[in-house]
């Protein structure tokens, strides 16, 4: 079992709702169990696709970069510093509206799966 890991040996991946993801921690590949620990980067402009998780709840914590969170019908500036909680089943996104990459540490319970992910339209649906 390995209790820690290398960034520089994490691979990063594409996610359905379109962010470059680099699990941290996740029970496919570290032994850990009940969550998963995962570091999102949005480019300068971009944005994530509108989305839900029906199992997962997650913790974001905005590491770098600045820009705008929509989280059900709220929306709000979010930067360095900021820690939001998206409950199961809540639609949200982030838009980059800064000028350099946007970078949140994720921490998804029960662990992120592509499977638990739905990409909606705009209006939520």
């Amino acid at each position: 079992m390995a209790y820690k890991t290398e960034y520089d040996a994490v691979e990063p991946y594409i996610t359905r709702d379109g962010s470059l993801i680099r699990e941290l921690y996740h029970p496919r590949a570290h032994g850990n169990h009940n969550q998963s620990l995962a570091e999102a980067s949005v480019e300068a402009g971009c944005q994530t696709r509108l989305h839900r998780h029906y199992d997962s709840e997650e913790i974001y914590h905005v590491l770098s970069g600045s820009g705008r969170m929509r989280v059900g019908e709220s929306v709000f500036d979010i930067g360095r510093g900021d820690t939001i909680w998206i409950p199961a089943g809540m639609v949200h996104n982030v838009v980059n509206s800064g000028d350099r990459t946007l970078k949140i540490l994720c921490c998804c319970a029960p662990p992120y799966a592509h499977q638990d992910t739905e990409v909606v339209d705009e209006d939520g649906a």
